[in-house]
This record gives structure tokens, sequence and C-alpha cells, in this order.
């Protein structure tokens, strides 16, 4: 079984990823939508590697590679949501199940935004297989994903332009720092948006009272 999975392993990186690539912008896409649902591979230094040849048309292989992924996402999202609960509930009792499900979909566009914006080791995947399990909206899920690619890739993009490829690895040697800003950004905004939100249902209800 190891043997033959080294082998697929070996026609992919030496037979299929080198014919998909050769179709440009189309095959950056088919790649990512790869990379998001089955097989991983540095789509950070593909996505640069085209970038800095193709200056030009950088933000054609942004939108067909987040175009891509969110697709892609599809897949783990799906087994997510055919069966995750199952999964799940073998490893949390179910009042845990439900917490997680309630703060899931009070924040579930940031939820899988955010994961899609950061670099590696951020565990998408298992972000992915969440809203999967919480049964988050399909269209939602995409748009969400789609977003989060985007800004990744278009700011990579830019270092890319400015620094040349070698900014993947400082993408990378930058991670943890990243995520840590990133996760914060998303407390802080989720605490104003729900601040505005109990704010907002307060005035509603003094308003009609006082009517």
């Amino acid at each position: 079984m190891k043997a033959f999975v080294a082998r697929i392993m070996a026609d992919w990186k030496l037979v299929v990823l080198p014919a998909l690539l050769k179709l440009g912008f189309w095959g950056v896409g088919a790649v990512a939508l790869l990379d998001s649902s089955t097989i991983p591979v540095p789509m950070d230094a593909i996505l640069a590697l085209y970038v800095w040849n193709d200056k030009g048309h950088f933000w054609l292989y942004c939108l067909l590679a987040s175009l891509g992924s969110a697709i892609g996402g599809l897949l783990p999202y799906g087994l997510g949501r055919a069966g995750g609960e199952l999964f799940l509930l073998k490893r949390v009792n179910r009042d845990r199940f439900e917490a997680m499900r309630t703060r899931f979909e009070r924040q579930e566009f940031l939820a899988m935004m955010i994961p899609s914006m950061l670099p590696p080791p951020t565990p998408w995947k298992a972000f992915v297989f969440a809203a999967g399990v919480f049964e988050m909206r399909v269209p939602a899920f995409l748009l969400s994903v789609f977003v989060g690619r985007m800004v990744r890739w278009l700011i990579l993009s830019a270092l890319v332009l400015k620094l040349g490829p070698g900014a993947v690895d400082l993408v990378a040697h930058h991670a943890l720092p990243l995520v840590g800003g990133a996760m914060l950004l998303a407390v802080v905004g989720f605490g104003w948006w729900w601040w505005k939100r109990r704010r907002a249902g307060i005035f509603a209800r003094q308003k009609f009272h006082g009517f």
C-alpha cells in the first residue's frame, strides 16, 4: 500500500503537476483545487513563481487560484457534513458540541475567511471540516474561502513584485506571528461586531417600548 501511494505521489509530482502548470492561469486554478481537496502542494511557491514571471497578470493568477481553492474545499467540507458530527461527538460531549456549533454559527464567515488568509502551518482543512459539520451554508463557505485566499495571495503577490520569489520564505518565517496577529484582529473585530449588534438590539427594544 505504501509503495502504491509513493508511486501515485511520484507520478503527481513528475507528470501531472508539470502538465497542469503548462496550462497557465487555468493550470494554477486546477492545482489550487487539488491542493485544497486532496493532494497538498506548495501553492504559495507555485503562485509566486508565476507572478514573478508574468507580473502584469498577477491578479488573474490570484483570482483563479482563489476560485480553485474554494471549489476544492467542498470535498473536505462535504465529508464533514456527511459524517463529521459523529466523528466529533466521539471526542467531545453533546454540550461541548452544541457550544462549538453556536460559536461557529455566530461568526461563520470570519471562522472560514481568517484561516483561508493564513499561510501554513494553519490547519486549514480542519476548519473546512468544521464548516461542514456545523452546516455552514455553501454560498457563504465558498465566498469566505474565496475572499480569504484572494487577500492572502494578493498580499503575497505584492511582496513578490517588490522583493522577488524569496518573499515566500519571508512569509513562511513569519507565519506564527501572522497567525497570532490575525487571530487577535479576528477577536477584536468580532467583539466590535457583537457590541454593535447588542447595542442596536437594546436601542430597538427601547424605541419599541417607548412607542
